[in-house]
């Protein structure tokens, strides 16, 4: 079966929207699945529905990558977005057409590619996903470096090259998933152009013609299709082998921090795609951790305990299910600065990415660091409640005796990266979180209920704070731990539902 390219795509009879020539208006640092599912899905979208026509280049952050690859196909792959939508089934197929080409920088001719581009009148955009450690500053990245070896090195050199050849500056992107990742990207570039002496000129030029925005991003990208067999079905029905097959769940969000302006400059709105640009994306970050995270961390423990082992099944059992939307609707909404119709259709969407029937996420895989997690995504919204309404948030409340009880309940051994435990059902299961934090319940597995409850709320190094000093916290707490070990999880969900 021969490779994906153009003339093949042709040959397939695919009837689908394609985009063969345009200018090259967008360099992408990164190549890889979720990208690929993201970004070029929404700009390969606004060719087609907002006439952008417009292309993005490629460059590869790291060695190896896949330049070879996604050049042998022209920059075509096939993009499958699988979950639920509106409670239906949804497996749509679209062939991308938005990338031109990829550059490899740490070949001579791909770093020849990258310095031309910075000549280019098209340009207009950086998008960036360089993972969490990419925007970081790295004071052994040097301008003669070729290229640069950090990501925001790289950039400043782009834009060094771009200033010098008197070309208009850029708006860029940051993707990576660390707060203010925009700012934090400016602040990289800006001590390299102090430390490299490229002038006061170029640095005022970098402030005030280029603009770094902060993003937000939300969509899960599996990438891969993991069945050899699903994967001869596929390019069978296609009619190609398609070597950059992508997959994706259904649900998209890009929120863009910047100056209104932009939103009818970027090509999204027009498109009609869920893109949005906002004053301060700091909401929106909230939104996301405490209702879609935050809802996760919530059920997640009581969940494993209570003998589930995937989310989807957990959306299928109605006290699960029950559970997670009394606390998403009551207690974690009223206390998220954005309007309630808003959450509302942000939840409803949560249920149907849980209920995905393509994904088989394990309640184990996102039990990992569940301490740190439970501070970051669900103290805030119990914290909030207690201040708005002047009393305990009954399911936040059961999800913290649940985490305990996660890593208490029958402590087997202490392995050199794990905790052992077993859950009620009889089989043993790995409590995985920073080492502290499983020799802390190591430490403390002959405690008594009330004992632990108060080891555990009074550690000011999992919390920031004691949370004994909550009204009512650690009694009810105690509690519910009690209820867990002695009646299951199920039966505390059910009760906390009940609870006004």
């Amino acid at each position: 079966m021969e490779t994906l390219n153009y003339a093949v795509l042709k040959q397939s009879r695919y009837d689908g929207y394609i985009l063969e020539k345009a200018p090259e208006k967008v360099l992408q640092f990164g190549e890889g699945n979720f990208l690929r599912a993201f970004v070029d899905y929404f700009f390969d979208c606004a060719n087609e529905k907002a006439g952008w026509n417009g292309k993005c280049v490629l460059m590869q952050p790291i060695a190896p990558g896949l330049t070879e690859l996604i050049n042998k196909q022209e920059g075509l792959y096939t993009l499958y977005l699988r979950g639920r939508e509106n409670g239906e089934k949804v497996d749509r197929k679209r062939v991308i057409s938005a990338v031109s080409r990829c550059m490899n920088p740490y070949e001579e001719v791909g770093y020849a590619q990258w310095m031309q581009l910075a000549e280019s009148d098209d340009l207009e955009y950086i998008v960036s996903n360089t993972t969490e450690a990419g925007i970081v500053y790295d004071p052994e990245s040097s301008y003669d470096q070729l290229p640069p070896h950090s990501f925001p090195a790289k950039l400043t050199k782009f834009l060094h090259k771009r200033f010098q050849t008197g070309k208009k500056g850029l708006v860029i992107l940051s993707c990576e998933l660390i707060d203010n990742n925009g700012k934090e990207l400016k602040k990289c570039v800006e001590q390299h152009i102090k430390d490299w002496n490229l002038g006061d000129e170029f640095a005022a030029w970098v402030e005030n013609e280029n603009l770094f925005c902060s993003t937000l991003v939300d969509r899960i990208v599996p990438g891969r299709i993991r069945s050899k067999e699903e994967v001869a079905r596929l390019e069978e029905v296609n009619g190609y082998h398609d070597e950059l097959i992508d997959v994706g769940e259904v649900f998209g969000v890009w929120v863009i921090e910047g100056p209104a302006w932009l939103e009818d400059k970027l090509p999204f709105k027009k498109a009609g795609l869920n893109v949005m640009v906002v004053p301060d994306v700091t909401p929106y970050k909230k939104r996301k951790v405490r209702l879609l995270n935050g809802a996760h961390t919530g059920f997640v423990p009581g969940s494993y305990l209570s003998g589930e082992n995937i989310v989807r099944d957990c959306m299928n059992n109605p006290v699960i299910s029950g559970f997670m939307n009394k606390m998403l609707s009551d207690e974690i909404i009223p206390t998220v600065p954005l309007p309630k119709e808003e959450l509302d259709e942000f939840a409803a969407s949560i249920k149907d990415r849980f209920n995905n029937p393509f994904v088989d996420h394990q309640l184990l895989d996102i039990s990992l660091n569940s301490t740190s997690k439970w501070r970051a995504r669900n103290l805030p919204s119990l914290k909030g409640y207690v201040e708005k309404y002047g009393k305990l948030p009954a399911c936040l409340t059961t999800s913290l005796a649940a985490y305990i009880a996660f890593y208490s309940d029958d402590i087997v051994r202490r392995e050199e990266n794990a905790l052992i435990c077993r859950r009620p059902a009889g089989n043993e299961y790995p409590v995985r979180d920073d080492a502290w934090v499983m020799d802390f319940y190591w430490d403390h597995r002959a405690d008594n209920v009330h004992e632990l409850v108060t080891s555990v709320l009074q550690n000011t190094q999992m919390w920031g704070e004691d949370l004994t000093k909550i009204a009512g916290l650690a009694a009810k707490t105690e509690e519910n731990l009690t209820a867990i070990r002695e009646n299951g999880a199920l039966s505390v969900f059910e009760a906390a539902q009940k609870e006004q």
